[in-house]
Order: structure tokens, then sequence, then C-alpha cells
């Protein structure tokens, strides 16, 4: 990894404890895990919290550490390569609960528990028939005399049974002039004992080819009841606070991809050097060391893109373009490197003995969640050519 001109020291050690932390407590967990398709143990939850990094983002005031995005993000990249789920369930901690949602008792009450690893959630957007397009979800939240009751159907809640709560977005008016779809959409919090579903909400687990570690679940609300208080923010202005959170979300997508990418490229160079083949290691070989010596540029040009980015949030910079060029960027050259890696350890790398096979299968979602390389390349060039029909 080449240091940065905006990796001061503290941020070099931040760094450093990360990558040591992955991979004395991270990467053989995983090795020993994924391949069994085994959950994140409590007892590495409870490590992720011992350092801090459920509260990564969460102000001091509440036992946080106070840090930005680029602090968020140099962790994320050091734990995605060991194991992309355990970089991924530090956001339940410090991105699942929007912090413009909530009311200052429930920050009062909530944060702290946040930081201590014992209120982590997770997020209930798509449905069968919405992915990117969430301003048209169509589970239904409606009033009741006591509360709220919610019908429909949730895909893709990662988490469901193992967080402590959910948190919802649900319609609860419909725009009829259809010109506006995200308005009417409000977010509910819906807590629940950790290790089971909400009372009344039933749902099946989902056979995922990766991302291992936690249950991803298909959720049924048929007339869950839920109390007043359980809806979060204002009514039908949810949208707003979620799109709001969208560039360090996926400033975060890019940091797991280039973790992944880093391990891929780390597990291959060590295999290169040692694998020997006509009599002398196959890093003697031109075409192999060139395939490495790209890999290795593809990773520093995104690592140094995602900085950037990071830098921009973090000083109040608007940068939802470059925000999703370096998702784009990141998750196609992680699908990329770790394919490239698999390839060099050959036969080996198409084994669960080896970590590469798990980089590659993770690297290929990341070009999926928190918005699909189409929907990014839409983002671009409407910034470019402004939108099209108009």
């Amino acid at each position: 990894m080449t240091d940065s001109l905006l990796l001061n020291e503290e941020r070099q050690m931040i760094r450093d404890t990360a990558r040591d932390f992955t991979l004395k407590e991270v990467l053989p967990v995983a090795n020993r895990l994924d391949p069994e398709q085994g959950e994140i143990p409590l007892e590495l939850r409870q490590k992720l919290t011992d350092m801090g990094y459920f509260g990564i983002r969460l102000p001091e005031k509440y036992g946080g550490s106070g840090l930005g995005c680029f602090e968020y993000c140099l962790i994320t990249e050091q734990l995605a390569r060991g194991w992309m789920s355990v970089s991924s369930i530090i956001a339940r901690g410090n991105g699942t609960l929007t912090m413009d949602l909530l009311s200052d008792e429930q920050k009062n009450r909530l944060m702290p528990k946040v930081v201590a690893g014992e209120y982590l959630g997770a997020m209930s957007l798509s449905e069968p028939d919405t992915g990117s397009d969430l301003a048209s979800i169509s589970c239904r939240a409606e009033k009741t005399i006591d509360g709220w009751e919610i019908t429909g159907n949730k895909y893709w809640c990662t988490f469901a049974d193992g967080a402590d709560y959910i948190l919802l977005f649900a319609r609860t008016d419909v725009d009829k002039s259809g010109e506006k779809p995200h308005l009417g959409i409000s977010a509910f919090l819906i807590e629940k004992p950790r290790g089971k579903l909400p009372l009344g909400v039933s749902g099946s687990t989902i056979p995922k080819i990766g991302y291992f570690g936690w249950n991803t679940w298909e959720l049924a609300f048929d007339h869950v009841r839920l109390p007043h208080d359980a809806l979060i923010g204002e009514e039908g202005k949810a949208f707003y606070a979620l799109a709001k959170g969208l560039d360090e979300a996926r400033a975060h997508t890019a940091a797991r991809s280039i973790g992944l990418a880093q391990g891929g490229l780390e597990d291959a160079l060590a295999y290169a050097q040692e694998r020997k083949q006509f009599g002398k290691p196959i890093a003697a070989f031109q075409d192999l060391r060139f395939k490495l010596a790209r890999m290795a540029t593809d990773i520093e040009a995104a690592r140094q893109l995602l900085y950037y980015v990071c830098s921009c949030i973090d000083t109040g910079q608007r940068c939802d373009k470059e925000a999703s060029m370096v998702k784009y960027f990141a998750s196609e050259m992680a699908e990329r490197v770790t394919s490239d890696a698999l390839q060099i350890l050959g036969g080996a790398g198409y084994t669960k003995l080896c970590a590469v096979e798990r980089h590659w299968r993770d690297a290929r979602l990341t070009k999926i969640f928190e918005g699909t390389s189409e929907i990014q390349l839409r983002i671009i060039s409407d910034a470019l050519l402004g939108k099209e029909g108009r």
C-alpha cells in the first residue's frame, strides 16, 4: 500500500492497527467459517466493539470516536481484506440508524448502546420487485388508532435475525401525480430480540453464493402492528434522509471492494513466489509479472480516488458524481483483480482451501449492492450530460 499525502501519522496508525487486527483476528476466522457458511461469531463481534469499530462515525458525546468518513473507510478496507462480511457488519452501527431521523432523546438513549455493540441494525429497503428504484417501494404502513399496520414483502434484508432492530422503509402515502414517487416514504424502527425476527414477521433465508457470515432474508409483513412511536423522522420524508447518506454508503462499498482486491493481490503475490513450474517460480514469467503490476496499479488508483471522495465528504463538499465514480470503478476493479488472482493460483484458487475464491465471490456482489454499476453510470452520465429528456 502506498502512503498518500492525505495519510497523516494518525491515519496511518488507524490503518495499520486495523490491518494488524484483521490479520490476527478476522482472517483466521473467515478462513475457517466462510467455507462452511458459518456466522460471524459473537466473540469476534465483541472484539470489534472493543476496538471501537461500531462507533467510528458516532459523536464522542455518545461514546463514539467522532472520526470522519476517511477513517471509517481506512478501517473498512482493512477489515474487508479479511472478510467482507465483517467490514459490512460495522456499518450496522455506524451507518444503519440515520442520525437525521432520530430525536435528541432517541440519540441519547440509543447511540451509547450502538457504540457498545448492543444495538445493531438491519436495513429493510429492497422488495421483490424493487431494487435500484427505491422510490417505488410498495410495502404499506397504514395508520391505526393505536399505531401503524405494516403490510408487504421485503427482500435482501441482511442480518434480520441477528440484529437488535430493523429499520423499515414503507409507504405511508402515495403521490397521485406520479411525478414524485419518493414522497410518502417513511421510516420505522422495529425493535426485536437478537436472534429472532420481529413478532408477526415471517421470513426465509435467501440462498446466496457468497457474503457468508450472516443471513440475508426475504420478509413478509402481514398486518404487523407497530406503536405510534415506531415512526422515526418526519412522516413521508424518509427518502431524503436515505439519499443524504448515499455518498458515504458508496464510499464504504468502494473501501470494501478495495480491501477484497488487496487480499487477492497479496495472496497472488505470495503464491507466485512460492509456486514453481519449469524449474522456477511462476513470478519469473513476464506475463504474470505484468498481470500483478496491472492489479496493483488498479487497486492504487481506486484507493486514491476513494481518499479524494472521503475528503470531500468530510469537508462538506458535494461529491455525488465522484462517489458514484469510486463505487463504480472500485467494484468493477475488485471483480477483475480477484478473478486475475484466482487465475494466478490456478486450480488451487478454485478451491475453498484458498481465500481468493471468497474474495472473488464477494467482489461480484459489490457491483450490485448500494446501487448497481449501471445505476452509477447513469448518475455519472447525468452529471456530465444532464438528465435524458431535458
